[in-house]
């Protein structure tokens, strides 16, 4: 809403600057080209051949003359000072006041030397005075290297921009510049978060495109005391800056699988082409003059198509993000459209349609930052949802898939933390004579066993269950009556295993061996060394004749006092005369 706000005022107020009349500004009303042999100084009389009806200037002349006819409207107060025009690369620019009398004043400005206008990308030169006899200002600009410098050159009689659609201009182009700045905040909390590398190209974008417009808009002349020209190369490579963080842009921002990899390899070179072209043509404006600017603006065609090629390319695939870039670049393209058109065809007048490059520039952060914000919340879900699938899958690898308790991958790993947290006494418990149910009555029985007595021992807020193998659980318990709970755990295991399995032959009963953490057992192997001596109880307990728990902590447990429904092994087991194995 700010963007489009913002718009709704600079359109006017651009509109107003541009088609106002401005007292004191005279455009040329003839040129002329002097060919590479002609040399001496410059005078009136250099340019031979006036075109005066014929508007499509040339640059294949080593010096072009520009001729302004000023008639009686230099007798005002409002008659010219200054020389404009659109600042590109050239030699020298001088200057002639012609009087009605043949008198001429002359003044010279090498490029080094020409001012920053206060009009964006003007540059200016103080003319000669200009009386109320002179009827003529002659230009000669030595080896211009755009014709726009020739199609915009006017004669002004200020250079204050006191006009209040300009100044209201200058404001809102700040007000832009703020706000395209504003994704570089938004973009550097987000980089704390998620480091992906098109956060990083988008803010390069946003940081370029504030720097084309201080550059374009007159605020770099006002900000900063810099040579016409130098801001003119700065131009140019910030230009190419531009275009090759939006191919760096689109090429990380796109999703993976919904661009195809030749359009996406074909990115990275077309902003290395932006890169190179921008810079060779600032550094070296000259070596191909008459042309080199359609030929500079042309080497962007194959650019434009390209990204044209791969934003409908992923559209098709579905992307979601190139929905986003399509909408905020649409205004971009087409003003790269209007440059490459007026800058190749000789027939069209040079145009920069910086009024819709403003538009682009707001339209441009306004959707490109919701895609970024769009793409930066979809990243998310997805990492998060892949960080649940991994804790439910590392959770199933820890889990003993028969009788849902944790098993011995989970108390290895999480020991520390469970020491940590207080649990201090292990108990290690063995089904009686489960081998022998087995085989009397079949693994299915058997399973539905260790089901129950998993039961049986379900952990709560003092006690953890795992089941480290075959018939065999673990607990880990803490607090006073630690080894109370314990005993009464493995007592209940007769009682729901005869619950849960009806139809055996006798209850079920286990064997336990109950120890506390030592003190010196706080060494890397301190679980080995626990579960070791838990181990060693429960064959004692196993040895001294089952379904009983042995402990080194001070309290010894025996058998269950016969009852209704105790277990008791049965002669046939009984016969075997030795333990069975666990």
């Amino acid at each position: 809403m700010a963007a489009l706000l913002l718009l709704a005022l600079l359109a006017p107020a651009r509109a107003a600057a541009a088609d106002m009349p401005v007292p004191g500004e005279i455009r040329s009303d003839c040129w002329a080209a002097q060919t590479r042999s002609a040399g001496g100084p410059v005078s009136p009389r250099s340019a031979r051949q006036w075109r005066c009806a014929d508007r499509n200037y040339s640059l294949d002349g080593e010096r072009i003359f520009l001729r302004f006819d000023i008639g009686t409207r230099a007798a005002d107060d409002t008659r010219p000072r200054y020389f404009l025009s659109r600042s590109a690369a050239l030699h020298a620019v001088h200057l002639l006041a012609v009087d009605s009398d043949g008198s001429v004043r002359r003044a010279s400005f090498p490029a080094a030397a020409l001012l920053n206008a206060r009009s964006g990308g003007y540059f200016k030169a103080p003319l000669p005075e200009v009386k109320p006899t002179t009827r003529q200002i002659i230009v000669a600009i030595d080896q211009p290297s755009h014709q726009m410098t020739l199609e915009h050159a006017r004669l002004s009689s200020s250079d204050k921009a006191e006009k209040p659609p300009h100044v209201r201009v200058l404001i809102l182009l700040a007000m832009l510049c703020g706000m395209v700045a504003m994704p570089i905040i938004f973009n550097a909390a987000f980089y704390r978060i998620l480091r992906e590398s098109f956060v990083l190209w988008h803010s390069a974008l946003a940081f370029s495109l504030v720097m084309t417009i201080m550059l374009s808009s007159g605020m770099a002349a006002e900000l900063f005391d810099l040579p016409a020209m130098t801001l003119s190369w700065m131009a140019t490579a910030v230009f190419g800056l531009t275009i090759a963080s939006g191919m760096m842009f689109t090429y990380s921002f796109i999703e993976v699988d919904r661009l195809h990899p030749l359009l996406r390899r074909a990115l990275p070179w077309c902003a290395a082409w932006a890169i190179i072209s921008s810079l060779l043509h600032a550094a070296f404006p000259f070596v191909a003059r008459p042309v080199q600017s359609s030929i500079y603006t042309a080497a962007f065609a194959p650019v434009i198509a390209i990204f044209i090629w791969a934003m409908i390319d992923a559209l098709q695939r579905g992307s979601r993000a190139a929905k986003f870039q399509a909408i905020g670049y649409a205004p971009m393209i087409l003003v790269g459209l209007i440059r490459l058109a007026t800058g190749i065809l000789p027939s069209l007048q040079s145009n920069d349609a910086m009024l819709l490059f403003y538009l682009g520039c707001a339209w441009e952060v306004l959707f490109t930052t919701m895609g970024v914000a769009d793409r930066f919340m979809a990243i998310k879900h997805q990492r998060d949802r892949a960080r649940t699938e991994a804790e439910w899958l590392e959770r199933l690898a820890e889990t003993d898939t028969l009788t849902g308790l944790f098993n011995r991958r989970a108390i290895e790993r999480h020991f520390d933390r469970y020491r940590s947290e207080g649990f201090d006494t292990l108990a290690v418990l063995d089904l009686d004579h489960f081998k022998r149910i087995n085989d009397a009555c079949g693994h299915a029985v058997g399973d539905a066993v260790l089901r129950a007595a998993a039961d049986a021992l379900r952990h709560d807020r003092n006690m953890r269950a795992f089941r480290i193998g075959g018939e065999e659980f673990l607990l880990l318990l803490r607090g006073g009556d630690a080894f109370v709970r314990a005993e009464h755990a493995r007592r209940g295991i007769s009682a729901i295993v005869a619950h849960a399995v009806p139809g055996l032959a006798g209850p079920v009963t286990a064997s336990m061996g109950v120890t506390r953490f030592w003190i010196n057992d706080a060494a890397d192997d301190a679980f080995t060394a626990f579960y070791d001596r838990a181990d060693k109880l429960l064959y004692e307990a196993k040895l001294a004749g089952r379904n009983r728990t042995k402990t080194d902590i001070g309290q010894e447990q025996a058998p269950n006092q016969s009852a209704p429904g105790q277990f008791h092994a049965e002669p046939e087991f009984q016969r075997q005369g030795q333990l069975a194995q666990r």
